[in-house]
């Protein structure tokens, strides 16, 4: 294991590292946008959406303001709203869960697999109801939900799907890219995403011709042209400015994405033998490792340990969706979502990023490794 016997911070993401580089691209794309004073829907934006459109293998992207957003909107695109129910994992974060209540609809929530955390396919159809409209399973960590066995439950039933792929830039089952799967693909740009914006920003996808142009409608008051309002709609566009971040960042996210690789498998490598849970990675997919997440039973030790020694680790979730404050009457599959509670309680997310180095991943493993070791011999001595 190669060692790195610095004690500067290794910090869960590092966006300051991959701003520096792309810094004067960003700045001259810009400058372009302030000279033209072209700050809302400009060339950049349609320029961005053709580009990220192809990179999903999809005929459209609609630019959006986020990713909660673009949830939001597809959920409306799709009619889904009062009276209606959603089923999604219950272990994502709160903004899908808030999407599905903005839209006026009801959050189902499903128990998800141990293996790689995603939402359980066994248990999908025991939720379905009358109601039941959508399903909006998401790509957790980079590693995508089983699409294939999701859209064979949604085609049976008669369900859409609208895909929560704000972590799964670029990740693929057998070759075919996130967000292509459903009706409905949506992405966050959060600057902490693996194609992250100086700001907030997201984007929905798809294939169908009429669900894209309900989609420009809804993000922009109704309009298809100035003061005609067609429809009840938003304002929730993707400004000009994160567009041209966005670009310039277009042309080096498949490196990223190697990158991001490479860390996980040094991880892998370095903690082969360790007393670690690590996270599968299905054969069929490529998986993006937005985030490194393992499992422990003793999370909050590790955390602290690994803290003492200047190395940042993160929880992504400590709770179920079903414990936020909006979603406690929610309906869970089964009751109470035991194996979103367990894994809550174990998982621990390890510094993540492309530009992270062979010795930087040495000390966090070499760090964990030495905390086990301690606890284990602890054991031994009770």
């Amino acid at each position: 294991m190669h060692q790195d016997n610095s004690t500067s911070l290794i910090p869960l993401v590092d966006l300051q590292t991959q701003s520096r580089l792309l810094k004067e691209d960003i700045l001259r794309r810009m400058g372009d946008v302030i000279d033209g004073a072209r700050y809302i829907l400009g060339q950049e934006v349609q320029e961005f959406e053709e580009r990220f459109a192809a990179y999903c293998q999809v005929d459209h992207c609609i630019g959006m303001a986020n990713g909660t957003e673009a949830i939001h909107m597809a959920l409306r695109a799709l009619d889904i709203g009062a009276g209606d129910e959603v089923i999604t994992a219950g272990n994502s974060f709160a903004a899908t869960a808030l999407a599905i209540a903005h839209a006026g609809a009801e959050a189902v929530f499903i128990d998800i697999d141990s293996t790689d955390f995603n939402i359980d396919i066994e248990l999908i159809e025991d939720a379905i109801t009358e109601k039941t409209k959508a399903i909006i399973p998401v790509h957790l960590f980079g590693q995508p939900a089983r699409m294939k066995e999701i859209r064979e439950i949604a085609d049976r039933h008669g369900l859409k799907i609208i895909e929560d792929s704000a972590q799964g830039h670029g990740a693929e089952i057998d070759g075919k890219r996130c967000g292509s799967f459903g009706d409905i693909g949506c992405f966050s740009f959060y600057p902490g995403k693996n194609l992250g914006a100086f700001g907030d920003g997201g984007a929905t996808v798809t294939n169908d011709p009429a669900l894209a142009d309900k989609l420009r409608l809804l993000r922009n008051y109704g309009q298809k042209e100035k003061n005609r309002h067609d429809v009840l709609a938003f304002n929730s566009r993707l400004d000009t400015i994160q567009a041209c971040v966005l670009l310039s960042k277009m042309d080096h996210v498949e490196k990223w994405t190697e990158q991001r690789q490479q860390v996980a498998a040094w991880y892998r490598e370095d903690l082969a033998d360790v007393e670690l849970m690590l996270p599968e990675e299905r054969h069929d997919v490529r998986h993006v490792y937005h985030l490194f997440v393992v499992r422990t039973p003793h999370r909050d030790e590790l955390m602290a340990s690994l803290a003492a020694k200047n190395i940042a680790a993160g929880i992504h979730y400590p709770n179920p969706l079903s414990r936020a404050a909006p979603f406690v009457d929610s309906r869970t599959y089964p009751m109470g979502l035991p194996v979103c509670q367990t894994v809550a309680e174990e998982i621990v997310s390890l510094p993540m990023y492309p530009e992270m180095t062979r010795d930087q991943v040495s000390r966090v493993s070499e760090a964990i490794s030495s905390f086990v070791k301690e606890k284990e011999n602890a054991s031994e001595l009770v």
